[in-house]
């Protein structure tokens, strides 16, 4: 793989770093239940797309574009030091994929300088799926999984934390059932003795049809989190949550704002 330096020596860019969505292959096929509601299937069904058919984007290389003119023309379009959240209209391990995922590869590894995002439901074809060079994992680059009830908990963790991933992180999104996670925290450790799991994250779903989010199961994951050390953020309340034995309908305007001032992120 090539890596390639646009930037001075001392790497600085005049510009700030941005929050970028690069979606580089777009539709997906539904993977378990956490799929039911997805946003995706939502809006292009709404304008009579086939959300199941995953085709390149436009935006396939977009890490690696030039600015041909302007200010900073000869400079990568997106800024140094930018945080890219990766494939979120499909998976980045989609068999269907497989054809491009080698030169996507290669887009990330020339740009190491920015941070890369990306989630999967896909944990069992990582292994056979990683660049050549990957050796333990690339610092800049987040692969997290994601699990929606304790079913998918059991079936991707033991595989997804066997992986050599520099930053292991799992989602709970949407979050449909109580998910107990102390038995993967104790089971695999690093070689320092912490958590392999180094950040865990909460939302509950939204949309047309949304299944209900108990906060009780949010508070016993951040429980085990506080307890081992682990980051943790809820983000998303969802639109249907438990609290207290209550059921509240709540706007999606307010899901954000309101699972912040729950003050659980660390």
């Amino acid at each position: 793989m090539k890596q390639l330096s646009l930037f001075p020596e001392d790497n600085t860019d005049p510009r700030p770093p941005e929050s970028i969505n690069w979606n580089l292959w777009h539709g997906c096929t539904k993977a378990s239940t956490g799929c039911l509601h997805c946003y995706m299937y939502r809006r292009d069904e709404s304008i009579g797309k086939d959300p199941s058919i995953v085709q390149k984007t436009e935006n396939f290389d977009l890490p690696v574009k030039i600015l041909r003119s302007g200010k900073y023309k000869d400079r990568y379009k997106i800024p140094f030091g930018s945080h890219i959240w990766t494939c979120f209209s499909s998976d980045f391990f989609h068999a269907d994929a497989d054809e491009w995922r080698e030169d996507a590869w290669d887009m990330i590894y020339e740009r190491s300088d920015c941070s890369f995002f990306m989630i999967t439901k896909r944990p069992e074809r990582i292994a056979d799926h990683l660049p050549k060079n990957w050796g333990y994992g690339w610092e800049h680059v987040t692969i997290a999984v994601t699990c929606e009830n304790q079913e998918m908990a059991d079936k991707r963790l033991p595989v997804y934390l066997s992986l050599p991933i520099f930053h292991h992180s799992v989602m709970i999104e949407p979050m449909l059932t109580a998910v107990d996670l102390q038995p993967y925290i104790e089971r695999y450790r690093s070689s320092d003795g912490s958590p392999v799991i180094k950040h865990v994250s909460i939302g509950g779903e939204s949309g047309p049809g949304a299944r209900i989010c108990d906060y009780s199961w949010v508070e016993a994951v951040h429980a085990q989190c506080i307890e081992n050390g682990i980051s943790f953020n809820y983000h998303q309340t969802g639109a249907k949550l438990i609290k207290d034995g209550k059921l509240y309908d709540i706007p999606r305007k307010l899901q954000h704002t309101q699972a912040h001032k729950a003050g659980l992120d660390t």
